[in-house]
């Protein structure tokens, strides 16, 4: 039995109303802005253009004015913004007559016009203050006292008009070069990112980060068979079952839980004091004055795998500067410490004479602190490489590095 459905299809082709009049209310700002903007002498925006037909077309000064009034009206100042309306706003694509100038020739309209515009922005206010349209208050001709839709404190003298027009203008200049700054001179600032504009190029990142996952289920999968045949052959070994949880087989499959970044496939999603951001877990080893002497970056959530390899940079950085001296200490936190860093730097022989590796928070190293007080006498040769940290971090030299 067939579904009783409603049909659906993205390609299907559409009529619009043939006139841009149909689209919106006859009592909407807009048209009162094309009524405005026609009673309006223009002829020094038309005077830089050339009436010889000679040279490439530009979009008519007429209705670039109107959506410059248009969108200033709406609280509007950066150009991108604007460019944006001009596709996605109905009310915007009526005062454009459906054109759709983009951000840059917006921009430079309004520079070439920034004087005219002045002048012409204080008939516009002045007429829109006339009609009751940008709050300025209402007069009722009868006796009865009628509340206008606005504030005393909306309303303004000629030159205090003025002034706002000047500031508008300038607001307007400041927010396009800084979006220039930040989005790059040729850019609007809301381009999906580079790869992902045409559908072929989703479609093929989409498939990577589905291969990717896939392959990260496998490579899962591989690691824990790894463990639980080594872990097999410790306990034939030692001819009895280790102690602890046997880890489990992990199936080779996707889970549905796991996520793909299709913008930046490299970055992880990491958990921060702040929430969660997708990035990346940025490592840096730094000296006593600040200054940064080895510095890494890796797609681990975690710190804990990143002791042995930082310190191993940290060695190539010395050796790379010409630097002989090495660093007598080394301080990290909680997050690096496993009993297994330990073991392993002291068996790789790294050129590192003394850790101090937190082992727990630093609210639980003070409460010990508190409560236990600095150790004395000598180290109980039967404490384990955790009880050891934990005895050197509590003593007085201990603290005083720590801290």
């Amino acid at each position: 039995m067939a579904y009783n459905l409603l049909p659906w299809d993205r390609e299907q082709g559409y009529l619009m109303p043939p006139s841009v009049r149909d689209w919106l209310a006859e009592g909407d700002l807009a048209w009162f802005i094309l009524d405005a903007v026609e009673q309006m002498e223009l002829g020094e925006f038309y005077a830089i253009y050339r009436n010889d037909g000679w040279g490439a077309a530009a979009y008519d000064p007429g209705m670039m004015v109107a959506v410059l009034l248009y969108a200033y009206c709406q609280g509007l100042r950066s150009s991108r913004r604007i460019a944006r309306a001009l596709e996605r706003d109905v009310s915007f694509r009526v005062v454009a007559a459906n054109q759709q100038p983009d951000f840059r020739t917006i921009c430079r309209f309004r520079a070439e016009h920034q004087e005219a515009l002045e002048r012409l922005f204080v008939q516009v206010l002045r007429l829109c203050r006339e009609a009751g349209l940008v709050k300025l208050g209402a007069v009722a001709l009868d006796g009865t006292k009628v509340a206008a839709n606005g504030a005393l404190a909306a309303n303004r003298t000629y030159d205090t008009i003025e002034e706002e027009v000047r500031r508008i203008l300038a607001e307007a200049k400041v927010v396009d070069e800084e979006e220039d700054v930040c989005y790059g001179p040729e850019r609007r600032g809301d381009e999906l990112p580079e790869g992902l504009g045409r559908r072929t190029d989703r479609l093929k990142r989409l498939e990577e980060a589905k291969a990717r996952l896939e392959w990260e289920a496998l490579e899962a999968a591989r690691a824990s068979q790894e463990k639980l045949v080594q872990r097999q052959a410790e306990e034939a070994v030692a001819g009895k079952k280790k102690r602890g949880r046997k880890p489990k087989a992990v199936e080779p499959t996707v889970s549905g839980d796991a996520k793909a970044n299709t913008t930046d496939p490299d970055s992880r999603v990491m958990q921060t004091r702040q929430g969660y951001v997708q990035g990346y877990n940025v490592q840096a080893v730094v000296s006593e004055d600040q200054i940064i002497l080895a510095v890494g970056v890796t797609q681990e959530a975690n710190d804990v795998q990143q002791l042995k390899p930082m310190l191993q940079t940290l060695q190539r950085t010395l050796e790379a500067a010409g630097i002989e001296e090495r660093p007598r200490v080394v301080l990290a936190d909680a997050g690096y410490w496993s009993e297994a860093n330990v073991s392993r730097c002291q068996r790789d022989q790294l050129d590192l004479p003394e850790l101090f590796l937190a082992t727990t928070k630093d609210w639980k190293q003070r409460k010990a602190a508190r409560e236990r007080g600095c150790p004395r006498g000598r180290i109980p040769k039967d404490l384990s490489q955790r009880e050891r940290m934990e005895r050197k971090l509590l003593t007085k030299r201990g603290r005083t590095l720590y801290k």
